[in-house]
């Protein structure tokens, strides 16, 4: 028993990824860094809450509602709340209040709150009402297309975007796929390979900053229940 995930991909340009979860005799997790900012609805002894979820730079033990049942949406880099910059929501976050089981108040207005299949319906309420905003530079720097303007303006408007710098960004996805890597079986030594880590001592430290878990926890699968992957969680 533990936390039984299931996510989604979206074809939505504005939305990474769409997620639940059900926790099952569980209090804590270890969290992992991430780079994007949510929203996340949850809901635990027939009350119902709601939230804004930021990114997260460092590993750390994050409490679980233990029978609480969860639907999160990952928005794509770039994107922000108009009136919440992301900056103000790493390794933090807000609760949304006067939540109902059906309905949820952000940004002045009263929603409906969805389901995993209502997610992207959501999302493009909130764009059409300039709830959520995105700016279109941090998409091609991502993509890696050159842009008109000085490297000192694009790292600026890419950590006024995301909140993080774009080293940061690439630190933490590096070490969230060499977990994943790792635990799905994959040699120390092409992880180190593949991913351009200098030798397995300096993927250790990364693991341990951004993962909070060893090559051979990983292997293992032990630890204790992990936010590592939204396709699976380890529970032993």
């Amino acid at each position: 028993m533990g936390l039984r995930f299931e996510t989604r991909r979206s074809d939505s340009p504005w939305v990474d990824s769409v997620w639940t979860c059900t926790s099952e005799r569980v209090t804590e997790m270890t969290s992992v860094a991430g780079v994007r900012w949510g929203l996340v609805f949850w809901e635990q002894a027939g009350v119902a809450y709601a939230g804004v979820t930021g990114p997260e730079t460092r590993t750390g033990t994050a409490p679980v509602p233990e029978g609480a049942t969860f639907t999160g949406i990952e928005f794509a880099l770039g994107t922000s709340l108009r009136a919440v910059p992301t900056a103000a929501l790493v390794d933090g976050g807000i609760v949304l209040p006067d939540t109902t089981s059906r309905t949820f108040r952000i940004d002045g207005a009263r929603l409906e709150t969805p389901g995993p299949d209502d997610a992207e319906a959501l999302v493009e309420r909130l764009v059409r009402t300039g709830t959520v905003v995105r700016d279109p530079l941090v998409a091609d720097v991502l993509r890696g297309h050159d842009r008109a303007v000085s490297a000192r303006t694009v790292e600026r408007r890419f950590r006024a975007a995301t909140g993080l710098t774009r080293g940061a960004v690439r630190q933490i996805e590096r070490a969230r796929v060499a977990a994943e890597r790792l635990g799905s079986g994959d040699k120390t030594a092409d992880v180190v390979a593949d991913l351009d880590f200098f030798d397995e001592p300096h993927l250790a430290r990364a693991l341990r900053a951004y993962v909070g878990r060893t090559v051979g926890q990983l292997r293992a699968g032990v630890g204790g229940a992990i936010a590592l992957d939204l396709d699976q969680c380890v529970t032993s």
